[in-house]
């Protein structure tokens, strides 16, 4: 298998094409990187920012840069001995326009028994024998559809007719009504929607992998480019919408045997990937959480609580925020796949379909005591079992229905089973990374996908007990700290992760922000003020576009549906006076000040942290410089790759130690702006990894020892050791460092960063004096 030692995401885009790609490719070289990893590439929906919603799995998307584009990223690749990752979405398709879609299109045209009726999970009996498809606007009339070219539609939407449902002098309405097609009103999805989505997303249709000719279909290029050298890796778009995740990763593990896998699995907190799944590992968030977790002190954590509430009236505990997030969308825009599900249990027990009401009741209060986003039965059978408790303890009148239940959901009816697995992760996703995640708000920084939002920080002890399991379980899994679909990226988290150590300067601050500008929901207004210390002092309409979709994601006082625009313009009202309120402005901006430093040393040490630990690296781009973004598409911006090849130049063409422009006993203080240490830190480790893939190769724990060593983690990967600063504002009320030291195992090592050798015993003073990291190289 084709492992890589590091990997850099690449977002390929009209405006960042793959022939982009190929150009900076002898700069992720430079870096260090030993793959370029890059988003989906095949054809999508015309204008497509992202590549999730593609359109055709027979064609690189002419839009990104087409066959030739891919061809020369691979050549360009392989000339300069790198590895090529591409990222595949085998679960949905865009579907937004049909006519770009021929599947979708034959679908529409011949229904359920043209050729790709197979592909697309269709309830045709629900619909009454048509596809329900929610386009229509509150303001419909018959006389709003049209028919033009052999074509009906509604405005810019076009569908395709039936052969023989439209003889001369039938009116459009009544070719519409001959289709195998519906037209309904947008509204009527959250109940109708008879085919199932990515989420709750109307314009991505799930499609049918488990069917073996389905999976043929639409990997046959995936396949080709892997037969003919082009791909190394595989990076696997959201596992758990599919039907059989264990089987379709064993049919393509098998048609790529020498392909590095990982799933975009997003674990909750103790859960484990099933061990019969043939990947290396996941994308990362897991090995996020545990990296963000270091930078929260578990002592902080009552006094966080308590001023939360205080400060914004939320007595609700994040347990309850999942619970009510979940149960939102559980209730509204993903009933339809509950009720889907409540016809399947009719089918395969009629003795409850008297109860069908009471079936549905049963199934969204499963979903919503879901302690995880699936289960893969009968792996995962002991989660739906504590499902079963937690909902009967929450309705104790539905158990009967529990309990009925529990043997179907269990796997004894393979519809039931699987089509409650599928949702239980859809509710997940929407409830709490869509919902909840922007309504509770006690610190921010830990509301990351794949992280814990009720937990309140690590210690370095159990940091290093996840790394032994990760180095023993998974030691080829990919690491992150930023995503495109991370809620903020590393550095913004890095520097709202200072506010619970700065205490009670932070709580004033905020409470002084809070009553000069009220919002109808405090919990909101204290996570804009989070993110104004975090973001920095972004370009407003960055700032303005962050809180739109953040107030329409919690769906407290406006939503994306039904908006509400008092709300949002008392919103979009306090963003502008941050920028031109002197008062408000000032405030801010001291704060901002005092959290930089601090800011600075979490971004290191955190960089430093996930680059070295067990697992493949990933570096998301533009992220080895100091990165400011806020959720998609802010961090999906354009990266400037010439400044960093320019930065990384300079770097090289100088000693290791000047990157810095002095030695300071306070970490941090000598950081340059622009974020040149943490490049510098990033090739460093990148390069090590390259030349020396044996010293990260097992995880030795490293303790100090002093008056200051719980702001120290340390490890050894078998010849690189990390040394780095956690809790950088409690370190520096201390006074410093003191006489903590680190004792090193025997050998010479030199700092990769500055050039400074060190052996035996070491004060930390010493070890970090130029930056609050430090990464040795055992001497060859």
């Amino acid at each position: 298998m084709a492992v890589p030692t590091s990997t850099y995401r690449l977002q390929i885009r009209q405006q960042f094409p793959l022939s982009a790609a190929a150009e900076v490719a002898d700069y992720l070289k430079t870096l260090g990187a030993d793959a370029v990893y890059l988003s989906p590439i095949l054809q999508a929906t015309s204008g497509s920012d992202h590549g999730y919603d593609l359109t055709s799995h027979d064609r690189v998307d002419p839009e990104r840069g087409g066959e030739q584009g891919r061809l020369d990223v691979v050549a360009k690749a392989r000339e300069l001995g790198l590895e090529v990752v591409v990222d595949i979405v085998p679960n949905h398709m865009g579907v937004a326009d049909a006519a770009q879609n021929k599947a979708w299109w034959e679908l529409l045209r011949l229904g359920s028994e043209g050729e790709h009726a197979a592909w697309f999970d269709v309830d045709w009996k629900a619909g009454g024998g048509r596809i329900k498809l929610p386009v229509l606007g509150d303001d419909f009339t018959d006389d709003q559809l049209t028919l033009e070219d052999g074509e009906l539609r509604y405005f810019e939407h076009r569908f395709p007719i039936a052969p023989g449902t439209a003889p001369g002098g039938a009116t459009p309405a009544e070719v519409h009504g001959r289709q195998h097609y519906e037209l309904v009103s947008y509204r009527r999805a959250d109940a109708e929607q008879n085919y199932r989505r990515f989420f709750a997303v109307t314009d991505l249709a799930g499609i049918r992998v488990e069917n073996r000719a389905v999976f043929d279909a639409t990997h046959a290029e995936l396949l080709r480019w892997v037969s003919t050298g082009g791909v190394d890796g595989i990076r696997i778009d959201h596992p758990d919408g599919l039907a059989n995740p264990a089987e379709y990763l064993e049919w393509l593990a098998a048609a790529a045997p020498d392909s590095w896998i990982t799933v975009e699995k997003i674990t909750e907190p103790g859960e484990l990937l099933p061990e019969q799944w043939p990947v290396a590992g996941t994308t990362g968030y897991d090995a996020l959480a545990e990296v963000n977790s270091l930078l929260y002190d578990p002592a902080d954590e009552a006094t966080a609580s308590s001023r939360y509430r205080s400060l914004t009236g939320d007595d609700r505990d994040w347990g309850s925020h999942v619970a009510q997030g979940k149960r939102l969308v559980a209730t509204t825009i993903l009933h339809a796949e509950l009720l889907r599900i409540g016809r399947a249990v009719r089918a395969a027990a009629p003795d409850l379909a008297d109860g069908d009401e009471l079936v549905v009741a049963a199934l969204t209060e499963l979903a919503v005591a879901f302690p995880v986003y699936r289960s893969y039965q009968p792996v995962g059978n002991e989660q739906l079992r504590a499902a079963v408790q937690l909902a009967t303890s929450r309705k104790p009148e539905l158990a009967g229905t529990f309990d009925a239940l529990l043997p179907l959901l269990a796997g004894g009816d393979r519809e039931v089973t699987v089509r409650f697995e599928q949702a239980t992760g859809a509710i997940m996703a929407k409830g709490v990374e869509d919902t909840a995640y922007y309504r509770y708000n006690r610190a921010i920084g830990l509301n990351e996908v794949g992280g814990d939002p009720g937990s309140f920080g690590s210690t370095v002890a159990e940091f290093h007990a996840a790394q032994e399991q990760r180095q023993r379980l998974l030691p080829e899994s990919m690491t992150t700290l930023s995503t495109h679909d991370t809620k903020r990226s590393e550095d913004v988290r890095a520097r709202v992760a200072v506010l619970p150590e700065l205490g009670e300067r932070w709580y004033a601050a905020a409470e002084q922000l809070m009553q000069r500008c009220p919002l109808p929901d405090q919990s909101f207004g204290y996570l804009l003020w989070q993110t104004f210390v975090g973001a920095g002092w972004i370009e407003p309409e960055r700032m303005h576009a962050y809180a739109e979709k953040a107030m329409r994601e919690a769906s407290a006082g406006t939503g994306w549906r039904d908006s509400d625009a008092d709300f949002e313009a008392a919103v979009h009202a306090v963003v502008d006076r941050a920028y031109v309120d002197k008062e408000i402005y000032n405030l801010l901006d001291d704060l901002m000040a005092e959290v930089t430093p601090h800011g600075w040393s979490n971004s290191l040490s955190q960089k430093l942290v996930q680059l070295t630990m067990p697992g493949i690296p990933d570096v998301y781009q533009g992220t080895e410089l100091f990165d400011y973004s806020l959720v998609d598409p802010d961090n999906r911006r354009p990266v400037d790759f010439d400044l960093r090849r320019q930065l990384l130049s300079e770097l090289d063409s100088r000693p290791a130690h000047s990157v810095n422009s002095g030695r300071s006993s306070t970490p941090g203080l000598q950081l340059e702006m622009i974020g040149k240490a943490k490049l510098w830190l990033t090739a460093c480790v990148l390069r090590l990894r390259r030349l020396h893939p044996d010293r990260f190769s097992s995880y030795t724990p490293l303790t100090a020892a002093g008056e200051a060593a719980e702001h120290v983690v340390a490890f050894d990967r078998g010849g690189a050791i990390t040394v780095a600063t956690r809790l950088p504002v409690g370190l520096q009320r201390a006074g410093g460092w003191h006489d903590t030291a680190v004792t090193l195992p025997n050998g010479r090592y030199r700092d990769d960063l500055t050039g400074h050798e060190y052996s035996g015993t070491v004060e930390v003073a010493v070890l970090l004096a130029d930056y609050p990291v430090a990464l040795l190289a055992l001497s060859d």
